[in-house]
């Protein structure tokens, strides 16, 4: 009889996740694999895997993967979504956690309200995602910069949140031809790993509305480092005033943003459902 592997599956303002202990997932996960728990059709369907590990003595470790089985250093609303998953289900017994990931460790703060804050780091413009700009720190900045797509222009500012970010700001965010133009710059040449692709308008002193296009997911109802990497850029460019309110088609999230680019994300996370996967979807998962 094939072992039963537990999942459960959570969302933050749209962004669905299934979360999975490392210990009880009895296959590698592979690109066909990740495709196949993802779809929405004929698997548990989701915008990507939180496979997580540890004990709170120890310590917990975090592994994304997006749909098409890449990894990625880090998710804000995936981080959330664990933090609450790991105290609802007794894992840790503190409010604070310690959680290691591809973009180092996190220490997300859950509220008895369901609120996760989370301290995001340092947001840098510049760093190894991005070829072609020369700037401080010996490494590439680029900040109101030009990068051609789709046979347009776009003025677009590269933010390192842990994970790449391309932030271009419009006056229309419905305009906007998602699929088309965020998966070019998605696979820009200036950008070696890819990138996430976040368009934003600036709507007041302390607002900001925004779309985004997840590397290697898609268009998605929000995503937290990108929430953070708009709000940077709105702080940068326009000189908008922290805590600042980004709006995204899921939700809202509040974003503090301090003189030093300090960043800290809050906003909420909820489970929708648990459950075992199948015998008929591990057999199906094992053969891919």
């Amino acid at each position: 009889m094939t072992p039963q592997i537990e999942f459960s599956k959570w969302q933050g303002i749209g962004n669905d996740y299934i979360i999975v202990a490392a210990n009880d997932l009895a296959f590698e996960i592979t690109p066909p694999r990740a495709a196949a728990i993802c779809d929405r059709h004929f698997g548990i369907g989701s915008d990507g895997i939180l496979l997580w590990s540890g004990t709170e003595s120890s310590g917990f470790s975090l592994v994304i993967y997006n749909p098409d089985g890449t990894m990625a250093e880090m998710c804000g609303n995936g981080i959330r979504m664990l933090a609450r998953y790991l105290v609802d289900r007794g894992y840790a017994t503190e409010p604070v956690l310690a959680v290691d990931t591809g973009a180092g460790m996190m220490a997300p703060s859950v509220s008895p309200d369901g609120q996760v804050r989370v301290k995001m780091g340092v947001a840098r413009f510049g760093g190894g995602g991005i070829v072609g700009f020369t700037g401080k720190d010996n490494g590439s900045e680029a900040v109101c910069k030009i990068l051609e797509a789709c046979g347009r222009e776009f003025e677009f500012t590269f933010v390192d949140m842990g994970n790449p970010h391309c932030v271009i700001e419009v006056d229309d965010l419905a305009d906007i031809d998602l699929e088309l133009v965020g998966s070019t710059i998605e696979n820009h040449e200036i950008f070696p790993n890819r990138t996430n692709v976040e368009f934003m308008k600036v709507v007041g002193p302390s607002e900001v509305e925004m779309r985004v296009w997840a590397r290697g997911v898609g268009e998605t109802n929000a995503c937290g480092t990108g929430a953070c990497a708009v709000a940077v850029t709105a702080c940068r460019s326009q000189g908008i005033t922290s805590p600042i309110t980004v709006h995204l088609p899921g939700g809202d999230l509040m974003i503090e943003v301090d003189l030093k680019m300090n960043v800290v994300m809050t906003g909420p996370a909820e489970e929708v459902y648990s459950g075992t996967m199948s015998e008929d979807l591990i057999n199906r998962i094992k053969e891919l």
